[in-house]
């Protein structure tokens, strides 16, 4: 087959246009388009008044060599590329100890699946519950103020991403096309099949809830094992013959040991007390830069309007989203700073997303029809270790960050887990707020209305108050007077780095395989995916390889 792409169409083309549209493009004659699959489909916004729709498409035609000599020098007529997914290795009949994935997140779950596949039968740790089960404890948090400290929006199958837009989405380089068995996965598994095509798939967190059920069946028909409220307390490492440590299994909250040599480190980015044990038993981590800020609500309509115009509230479009980002000239803190918007969630809710009593954390979700009153995102500012320095030191001084900020935002919130708040108007008039406008906000449990102006370091504050009327010439009523700011978002990313080196192992402890989001090394449900098969291929190569020792 051929791959087709940039092939342009109005927004209400009919069924039939675009058959015609290919048969004109590569000059066909009648008969000679046999068929036609959609690769991607994605939209041009930038005229309002006339959004167009963007396709790649694979063809089937008898005239696929021919056509592909005739458009040679074309770089929109190429061969359709293979993106099927091919194991690396098969596991040996006999092991001495299975791999451990330690976290079953999107990166341990793919880590998970890929070694299960490859018939290495792993065993998942993860200290939080099952899905359904961490679906109520998150809850209690929601409606009642109760926090899990182990089963809560970070800790629990499906990882933070089953409380999120379920985006699926993302920048990374992917020449192997992992990416494509993420969705094709996710697709086996329940999720709507045009994933595998629009440009920006979702899912949102019902359909994610069932999804990660079936994944898991999956994986234990195929001989692993899933163990949760498992938290593992410590390593065991003993000297290796290249001077470096080796592991050699985990111990569990519970005492109980696990033996193996290959162990995946599939961490979410809030497993700060597991950082502190990695730290102390000699792994290597180093801080990493990462952002804070807080959340913004605007009404969804005026984010549609703003982005499609008089094609707002086409079904094709669905709900608005964007992305801004604004590099700021110079404010407090001695440097100008970048201020962006992340994790965007169109038509979704702000959510309690803290995993340690006595702090609050905001984070964003969206189920999949995206039909919540409110737009909200992050507005971030981005941050270095060098500015970690007035909370702590050492690799671990972006948790100390963290928590003094999630710390001081309950404290600003009541003490009951209420989320800090004000207007955009009176943020950026420097005055607290008494009184809701046009928007009301969609934390759960609540919110309390005031000043944030000592939630974020100075910098930070004057950054986002610089950026936001800048966003507002993007994007006309970002900076609306009624629009709300919650406070505080902190985990956008994982504040260390478990570095690794080309074996994808840590720098100093063979048979660590740290991997994902809470290692650094990705920022998403997709990115934590692929980086799981990553580290999956690697593990299995070596124990393919027979660095395993055999049975007895």
């Amino acid at each position: 087959m051929l791959r087709l792409t940039d092939l342009k169409l109005p927004l209400d083309h009919g069924e039939a246009a675009l058959a015609a549209a290919i048969t004109r493009r590569l000059e066909l004659e009648p008969g000679e388009l046999i068929a036609y699959t959609i690769a991607r489909r994605g939209y041009d916004a930038r005229k309002r008044g006339a959004i167009m729709l963007i396709y790649a498409l694979d063809i089937d035609t008898p005239r696929e060599a021919e056509l592909l000599q005739r458009f040679a020098g074309d770089p929109h007529v190429q061969p359709t590329p293979d993106t099927s997914y091919h194991f690396v290795a098969k596991a040996p009949p006999r092991v001495e100890h299975r791999p451990l994935v330690i976290g079953f997140g999107p990166c341990g779950l793919f880590a998970g699946l890929i070694l299960a596949q490859m018939g290495f039968r792993p065993i998942i740790l993860d200290r939080g519950k099952e899905v359904r089960e961490r679906t109520k404890d998150t809850w209690d948090l929601w409606r009642k103020r109760e926090l899990h400290p182990e089963s809560n929006v970070q800790f629990g199958e499906g990882g933070a991403g089953t409380f999120s837009d379920g985006k699926l989405h993302s920048q990374i380089r992917d020449p192997q096309h992992h990416g494509r068995k993420v969705l094709t996965e996710f697709v086996k598994a329940g999720a709507p099949e045009e994933i595998l095509y629009v440009s920006k798939p979702h899912i949102g967190t019902f359909r994610l809830v069932s999804m990660v059920e079936n994944m898991r069946a999956t994986i234990e028909s195929l001989g692993g094992e899933i163990r949760f409220s498992q938290r593992v307390d410590d390593l065991l490492l003993e000297p290796g013959a290249d001077g470096q440590q080796q592991i050699r299994g985990v111990t569990l909250a519970s005492g109980e040991q696990l033996r193996s040599d290959h162990v995946v480190l599939a961490l979410g980015h809030s497993a700060r007390d597991t950082f502190e044990m990695l730290h102390a038993r000699g792994v290597y981590v180093e801080a990493k830069p990462f952002s804070i800020g807080f959340r913004i609500e605007h009404p969804q309509s005026v984010i549609d309007r703003a982005r499609f115009g008089p094609q707002a509230g086409h079904p094709i479009l669905g709900a608005a989203d964007y992305k801004l980002v604004h590099h700021g000239k110079g404010n407090q803190g001695g440097r100008g700073r970048s201020v962006y918007s992340f994790c965007m969630c169109p038509g979704g809710t702000v959510v309690a997303a803290t995993s340690e009593p006595g702090r609050v954390v905001t984070n964003g979700m969206s189920q999949y029809s995206r039909n919540e009153r409110n737009a909200n995102a992050a507005v971030v500012v981005g941050i270095e270790p060098s500015d970690f320095t007035p909370y702590g030191e050492g690799p671990l001084a972006g948790i100390a960050l963290q928590r003094a900020l999630e710390s001081h935002a309950y404290t600003l919130g009541g003490e009951n887990y209420n989320a800090p708040a004000q207007l955009v108007g009176d943020f950026l008039a420097g005055r607290a707020s008494r009184e809701w406008g046009e928007v009301q906000p969609s934390y759960k449990p609540g919110v309390t209305l005031g000043s944030l102006d000592s939630a974020l370091p100075d910098y930070a504050i004057a950054a986002i108050r610089e950026a936001l009327p800048a966003f507002e010439r993007q994007i006309r009523g970002y900076a609306m007077a009624d629009a709300i700011l919650t406070g505080v978002e902190t985990r956008t990313s994982s504040p260390v780095r478990i570095t690794r080196d080309e074996s994808l192992q840590s720098l100093n402890v063979r048979g660590l395989y740290p991997a994902g989001e809470g290692a650094g090394y990705a920022g998403g449900i997709l990115s934590a995916a692929v980086d799981g098969i990553k580290v999956a291929e690697a593990l299995a190569l070596d124990m393919a390889m027979g660095r395993v020792r055999a049975d007895d």
